[in-house]
């Protein structure tokens, strides 16, 4: 059976998040992880919290039923990313006693980046006022003291953040590491793209 951990991706809103939660869990599968799963601030939000706004009781309450849902997965055996701003420290370390095997990547990119790149145009409406609460512009977030990872989606490219995911991991023993000859051909693909 499989060795169940927690990869909590956190980190402002268009930071890469999920971007990198997509490409760890396809790697997971691709070395035969049948039992991987993803949960996504965005997709989350549709289904399991839908009912929560956005005030600082409700983004706690948000990150305690995705930390329910990660616990009890990874408690049986499945590796899961989760991919949240999830703003509060005090959150995060809760999410962190509870889940097994939990890993905190702090996926940090300047803000001046992150209003430069705005793929949703959300920063633009906050700093235009027709966002109120937006974390990062009116509304706090407290970056991780002592992340196991630290990402930096503004100088690094999506496999080099992703290859420090899968390094712990391999060096956790959490995963499978790759043999020499695929790592190799991996790392040649990424140069050429």
């Amino acid at each position: 059976m499989q060795e169940g951990f927690v990869i909590w991706l956190t980190g402002l809103s268009g930071s890469g998040k999920t971007t990198l939660a997509k490409e760890v869990e396809r790697e997971l599968r691709s070395r035969g992880m049948r039992y991987v799963q993803r949960l996504d601030g965005d997709v989350v939000r549709q289904d399991l919290t839908r009912d929560l706004g956005f005030s600082k009781e409700d983004r706690n309450e948000n990150i305690h039923r995705v930390t329910f849902v990660a616990e009890l997965l990874s408690r049986n055996g499945v590796p899961t990313t989760c991919a949240f701003i999830s703003p509060y420290r005090e959150a995060r370390a809760t999410a962190r006693a509870r889940c097994r095997n939990f890993i905190e990547v702090y996926v940090e990119c300047p803000l001046d980046v992150l209003i430069e790149r705005d793929p949703k145009g959300l920063y633009k409406k906050a700093l235009a006022g027709e966002i109120t609460g937006f974390t990062g512009i009116d509304d706090p977030y407290e970056p991780p003291e002592n992340s196991e990872i630290i990402v930096h989606t503004d100088q690094e490219t999506v496999e080099e953040s992703t290859g420090k995911i899968l390094t712990f991991l391999e060096e956790s023993g959490l995963i499978p590491a790759v043999s020499e000859g695929l790592l190799s051909s991996r790392v040649s693909v990424a140069e050429g793209m």
